[in-house]
């Protein structure tokens, strides 16, 4: 089943790589979507790929990369698009 997550991450989550390693491990997972900074220094993201995956990448998210302190996790569940077929860092 393909599902699509958005979500806020939020704590030390900005300058410590937590996009760029976001995106590899989004890839390697085989998920669409996209990461990007919020001026409020949460991160946001949207992922949508099989069920698994997601949910995968969200538990990835409670922690992400060495030197992030994540605070916390926003997760909405949205409707897929089924249009992300590629994951980016977006500005």
């Amino acid at each position: 089943m393909i599902r699509r997550a958005h979500l806020f991450i939020s704590g030390l989550v900005q300058g410590v790589f937590f996009r760029a390693t976001t995106r590899e491990k989004a890839r390697e997972l085989g998920l669409g979507g996209w990461v990007r900074n919020l001026r409020d220094g949460r991160v946001e993201a949207v992922f949508e790929g099989e069920e698994d995956k997601v949910r995968d990448i969200i538990s990835w998210c409670y922690h992400g990369p060495p030197g992030a302190r994540v605070s916390g996790v926003e997760v909405m569940w949205e409707e897929p698009t089924n249009k992300a077929t590629s994951f980016d860092i977006i500005i």
